[in-house]
């Protein structure tokens, strides 16, 4: 059972920082791929980062890498999307999603199969 559960959205000022969090469950944690991605209203799903969980490699999204860092804790089955520096225009829902089996782990929406509720950042 694939199970994705986002937390840490919230609202911040401009330059401050949230750390986000997507607690997996153990199919979708273990040796596999999660990824974080976002949507701004009236804009398209896009990527921001993904981690494959094996071998704790990371990858990000073209201008995500500045400010986005993602991570995982084994011990939690959790991945982190910590952001800084935010901007207004990072508003959006932003969504974990898993990709199972490993392999092709780029955060690109058509990689991943399984999708969290979202969580909402706004930035003001």
């Amino acid at each position: 059972h694939v199970q994705l559960v986002e937390s840490g959205g919230g609202s911040v000022q401009t330059g401050g920082s949230l750390t986000l969090s997507c607690a997996a469950s153990g199919d979708a944690f273990n040796n596999n791929c999660i990824g974080w991605f976002r949507q701004a209203p009236g804009k398209e799903r896009e990527g921001v980062a993904s981690i494959y969980t094996g071998a704790n490699r990371t990858y990000y999204a073209d201008s995500m890498n500045d400010r986005f860092t993602i991570s995982q804790d084994n011990a939690k089955n959790t991945v982190y999307l910590q952001m800084n520096s935010l901007k207004p225009e990072d508003t959006a829902t932003y969504t974990c999603a898993a990709a199972l089996g490993g392999g092709y782990c780029w955060p690109a929406s058509r990689v991943f199969g399984f999708w969290g509720q979202g969580t909402q950042v706004t930035v003001s």
